[in-house]
C-alpha cells in the first residue's frame, strides 16, 4: 500500500510541476534558513557547557550600592575574595582568580609579537577549568613563578608548528623570562571567558592585591554537588561585615557578592567588565520565533496551494472512495505527499546549507561546522522539522479533501476554486501579518543601529589613530619625543597621549568631592590625558581652561558637565576641589576646566560623571590625521615609530572602528534579522505568486467573458486586486499593534533611541502592498490579454 501511495504522490508531483516546484522552493528556503537560525540558537545555548563540571562552576560578581545611585553590577571581585571563600565556606572545593595582563608583547629571539587575552592565574586553575592538555601536567604547570601555559594557536604563533614546546622561553617587554610548562587546546569560542596565555599568579609580588578595596579580578569557585547559586549567594552576605565594612561603611557603600553559574553568563549577564561579548536571551526568543514563522509560512503556502487546487483532485478522491478507499487511506495519501515534499526540500536544503554556511558564520560571528548537521541531536531536529512541515502543511488539505462526498464530486457539483476560500484568505492574512511585523521590526532595528553610529557623541572620532599600548615605564619616556616628531608630520593635525579613549575601559575610583554641604564620597570614572587630548578628539571646553603642561601634574583636573551638575556646582565649578577619601594631608585636585559632556562609554550607557587628570606620557598615543592618503600617512608614522621604539611592533587601530565595535553584537544580530525578514517575505511572495496564478486561472473564463462584452484591462484588474488589497489592510490591523508593542519595549533598552515613529509602519505597508499589487496586476494583465477564444471554446 505504501508503495502505491508513493507512486501516486510522485505522479501528482509530475502532473502539477509548477505548483510542486513552488511548494518545494518555499519549503527549501524555510528549512534551509530555519536551520541556520536553529544552529545559531544551539550555539548560543551551548556556551561554557563543554567544561566538565560546568554546572558546578560559578563566577563571583560584586553588587555595589551607593546611597543615591543605581546599583552597579560588576563581573569582578577583590583579589583576597578567592582565598577567603575557600577558607570560610566548606561548599567551595576550589577558588581560582584571574588577573588581566591586557595586551602583552612577548619576544622569542628576534620575533616580537603582541598577544591578546593574557592572564595571571592561580595554580589550581585547571582543577576548576579542565582544559585538554597537549603537553605538560595540569596539576603542576602553573605552580612555579615565571611559567606559562599557552594555547595551541599561541604556541604555533611564537614557536611554529614543531609539536614540542615544553621548556621553551618567552621574554616580555620588561626583559623577564617565562618558561613554557604547558600547552592546551584552544578554548572553544562558545565560552564566556577566553584566554590565550596563562601566567603563574606566583609571578606577581607576594603582597599583590592584598586589598579588599580594589575590584579588578575575575574570581570563580567550584562548588560541591547540590549547592545552588541562590543558597550560596545568600550565605556570602556576612562577607561584607567581616571583610569590607571597615573600608566602605564610612562612605555609605554597601557591597554583596553573587554566585552566577558560568552557563548562564553569556545569555543572562547584566554585569559590566565582562571579559567577552555577551549575548541576550531576548534574541534567542526572537530568532526562535523567526525560525518558527519561516517554517509556518512555508507550511501555509503548501496548505493554500493544495486546498486551492482541491477541485482538480476531486474526481480522483471520488473514484477512490467509490472503489473502497476509506478516510484513513486518503488522509495518509495526502500526508505522505506533504512529507515527501518536505523531505525533497530537506535534501536540497542540506546542499544549500553547505554552500551558505561560511557566509552565515561570517555574518553571525560564529564558527559552526557543516558536520554539525550530522550530529545525533541535529539529525533529530532535521527529522522533527520534516515531520512538522509535512504534518502541519499537509494536515488540513488531508482532512479537508478526504471529506469530499463522492456522489457530489462525480456529479460535478463541486465548483472549481470553491474549496474553502475563507480559510485561504485567513492564511494569507497570517502570512502578510508576519511579514509586515518582521518588516517593521527590521526598519526600527536598522534605524536605531544607524542612529547609534551617527549620533553626535560630543567628540570627533573620525581619522583618529590610536597606537598600541606601551606598558614599559622606561619606554614611555620616549613618548614625548615621538609626539614632537608627529607634530612635524604634515599628515598629523594633533598628537596626544592618555590611558583611555572613548569606548575603552577606564578606572572607576572613589573620590571625596566638594559640595555645598561639605565633601561627599562618590565613585567616579577617571583617566589621565595630556594637554593635547581635547584637541585631538575635538572635545570642547565650556568653562575654564585646558591643561597647560607639567605645572598641572598632581594638582589640576578637568571634569565633565555631568559631574558639575550631579554635585550641584552650577556656575561655580572652577576651583572646586576633589581629594582621595580619608586624605588628611591637605593635598587636593582642583577643577581648572569643565568639558562638554561626551559619550565615554557606548550609547547603551548614559553619560556618567568623569574626571580627567594630567599625565604627559600615558600608555596610549592618539594621532588626528588630515585624511586624504591615509595609507601614506600611516607609512610615515610607522617609520617614526620604529626609530623611536625599535623594540615595539607598530600596531594601531582607528577610534571610530573601536568605538563602533561596541555595537558589533547588535550589528550582527541586526544583519541576521534583516536577512531572515527578507527571506520570510520571499517565501510569502512564492506562495502569493502561486495562489494568484491559480486564482486568475480559475477566473479566466469570467475575465474572457467580460473582455468579450467590452471590458478594458483597466476595468478587469480591480476585480482581482481589491480582494488582496483588503487582505493587506486586515494584516495591518494585526501587525501594527503587535510590532509597536515589541519594538517599544526593545527601544527602552537604549538610553538614547530614535523613538517609535510612523515611518517603519508606512514603509512596511507600502512594501507589502507594492509586492502584492505587482504580483496580482502581472497575472491579471496576463489573463486579460489572453485570447478569450481559448478559454471560451468549450462553453
Amino acid at each position: 500500500m505504501v508503495k502505491n501511495l508513493l507512486l501516486v504522490a510522485l505522479r501528482n508531483f509530475k502532473k502539477d510541476k509548477w505548483y510542486s516546484l513552488l511548494n518545494i522552493l518555499g519549503l527549501t528556503i524555510g528549512i534551509t534558513f530555519g536551520m541556520f537560525l536553529i544552529f545559531y540558537i544551539k550555539d548560543e545555548l551551548s556556551f561554557d557547557k563543554h567544561f566538565p563540571n560546568a554546572e558546578r562552576i560559578f563566577r563571583i560578581n560584586s553588587i555595589i550600592k551607593e546611597a543615591d545611585r543605581d546599583t552597579m553590577r560588576w563581573a569582578i571581585a577583590p583579589f583576597p575574595a578567592g582565598p577567603a571563600l575557600a577558607n570560610d565556606y566548606p561548599e567551595v572545593e576550589e577558588a581560582v582568580r584571574f588577573v588581566n595582563s591586557g595586551r602583552t608583547m612577548f619576544k622569542n629571539g628576534g620575533t616580537r609579537l603582541y598577544e591578546e587575552k593574557v592572564f595571571f592565574a592561580d595554580s589550581n586553575v585547571f582543577r576548576v577549568f579542565q582544559c585538554r592538555f597537549i603537553e605538560g601536567n595540569p596539576q603542576t604547570a602553573l605552580q612555579e613563578p615565571n611559567t606559562l601555559v599557552l594555547s595551541e594557536s599561541s604556541a604555533i604563533k611564537f614557536f611554529g608548528n614543531n609539536k614540542k614546546y615544553l621548556g621553551k622561553t618567552l621574554e616580555n617587554v620588561n626583559g623577564k623570562l617565562y618558561k613554557v610548562t604547558g600547552v592546551i587546546k584552544d578554548i572553544p569560542k562558545n565560552s564566556h571567558f577566553l584566554f590565550n596565555i596563562l601566567a603563574s599568579r606566583n609571578t606577581l609580588p607576594a603582597d599583590f592585591g592584598n586589598n579588599w578595596g580594589s575590584f579588578d579580578f575575575y574570581t570563580y569557585v567550584l562548588l560541591k554537588p547540590g549547592t545552588s547559586a541562590a543558597a550560596f549567594t545568600n550565605k556570602m552576605k556576612p562577607m561584607y561585615d567581616k571583610y569590607l565594612a571597615s573600608i566602605f561603611t564610612q562612605y555609605n557603600i554597601k557591597i554583596r557578592f553573587e554566585a552566577q553559574p558560568i552557563t548562564s553568563i553569556h545569555l543572562h549577564s547584566t554585569t559590566v567588565n565582562e571579559p567577552e561579548e555577551v549575548g541576550s536571551m531576548s534574541y534567542i526568543y526572537i530568532f526562535s520565533a523567526v525560525a518558527f514563522f519561516m517554517l509556518l509560512i512555508a507550511c501555509i503556502n503548501y496548505m493554500n496551494l493544495t486546498t486551492a487546487r482541491s477541485a482538480r483532485r476531486a474526481k480522483e478522491i471520488g473514484i477512490r472512495k467509490v472503489t473502497g478507499s476509506n478516510k484513513t487511506q486518503l488522509v495518509l495519501q495526502f500526508l505522505i505527499e506533504s512529507t515527501l515534499t518536505a523531505f525533497v526540500a530537506l535534501l536540497i536544503s542540506i546542499g544549500l546549507i553547505a554552500i551558505f554556511l561560511p557566509m552565515f558564520n561570517n555574518i553571525a560571528g560564529k564558527f559552526i561546522s557543516f558536520w554539525t548537521l550530522f550530529k545525533p541531536d541535529t539529525i533529530l531536529i532535521l527529522l522533527a522539522v520534516v515531520l512538522f512541515v509535512g504534518l502541519v502543511g499537509g494536515s488540513y488539505p488531508a482532512f479537508y479533501l478526504s471529506k469530499f462526498n463522492p456522489v457530489s464530486v462525480l456529479k460535478g457539483s463541486l465548483s472549481k476554486g470553491s474549496s474553502n476560500v475563507n480559510l485561504r484568505r485567513t492564511l494569507v492574512v497570517i502570512q502578510f501579518s508576519i511579514s509586515m511585523i518582521m518588516l517593521i521590526c527590521t526598519w526600527v532595528v536598522y534605524g536605531q543601529l544607524n542612529y547609534l553610529r551617527n549620533k553626535d557623541l560630543g567628540f570627533d572620532k573620525s581619522h583618529v589613530l590610536t597606537a598600541s599600548a606601551i606598558t614599559d615605564r622606561n619606554i614611555r619616556s620616549s613618548v614625548l619625543s615621538f609626539k614632537n616628531e608627529m607634530r612635524k608630520n604634515p599628515n598629523v593635525i594633533s598628537a596626544s597621549t592618555s590611558n583611555g579613549v572613548p569606548g575603552s575601559g577606564i578606572s572607576f575610583n572613589l573620590f571625596s568631592v566638594e559640595t555645598k554641604d561639605g565633601y561627599v564620597d562618590k565613585g567616579v570614572d577617571v583617566y589621565s590625558a595630556d594637554e593635547d587630548y581635547l584637541k585631538t578628539l575635538g572635545i570642547k571646553i565650556v568653562k575654564g581652561r585646558n591643561f597647560s603642561g607639567l605645572a598641572d601634574t598632581l594638582h589640576s583636573i578637568l571634569v565633565n558637565e555631568k559631574l558639575a551638575k550631579e554635585f550641584g556646582w552650577g556656575e561655580n565649578s572652577l576651583g572646586k576641589r576633589v581629594k582621595f577619601p580619608g586624605d588628611t594631608s591637605g593635598n587636593f585636585l582642583e577643577v581648572i576646566g569643565v568639558v562638554r559632556d561626551f559619550n565615554q562609554k557606548s550609547l547603551y550607557n548614559e553619560i556618567a560623571p568623569l574626571i580627567l587628570v594630567y599625565s604627559p606620557n600615558s600608555n596610549l598615543i592618539q594621532l588626528k590625521l588630515r585624511g586624504g592618503d591615509i595609507s601614506s600617512a600611516i607609512a610615515g608614522i610607522e617609520t617614526t615609530w620604529k626609530n623611536t621604539f625599535p623594540d615595539i611592533p607598530f600596531q594601531y587601530t582607528f577610534l571610530d572602528q573601536d568605538f563602533d565595535s561596541q555595537y558589533a553584537a547588535d550589528q550582527k544580530r541586526g544583519k541576521i534579522f534583516t536577512a531572515f525578514s527578507v527571506l520570510t517575505i520571499l517565501i510569502t511572495c512564492l506562495g502569493l505568486l502561486g495562489l494568484i496564478a491559480f486564482t486568475t486561472e480559475q477566473r479566466q473564463k469570467e475575465i474572457s467573458i467580460r473582455k468579450v462584452l467590452g471590458a478594458s484591462v483597466g476595468e478587469i484588474i480591480p476585480l482581482v486586486t481589491k480582494n488582496f488589497v483588503l487582505l493587506v489592510g486586515l494584516s495591518c490591523i494585526i501587525a501594527f499593534p503587535v510590532a509597536a508593542y515589541f519594538m517599544s519595549k526593545w527601544l527602552k533598552i537604549f538610553p538614547y533611541n530614535t523613538g517609535l515613529g510612523i515611518s517603519p509602519f508606512v514603509l512596511s505597508l507600502l512594501a507589502v502592498l507594492s509586492i502584492t499589487l505587482l504580483t496580482v496586476i502581472f497575472h491579471t494583465i496576463k489573463a486579460a490579454l489572453a485570447n478569450p477564444v481559448s478559454s471560451l471554446r468549450s462553453e
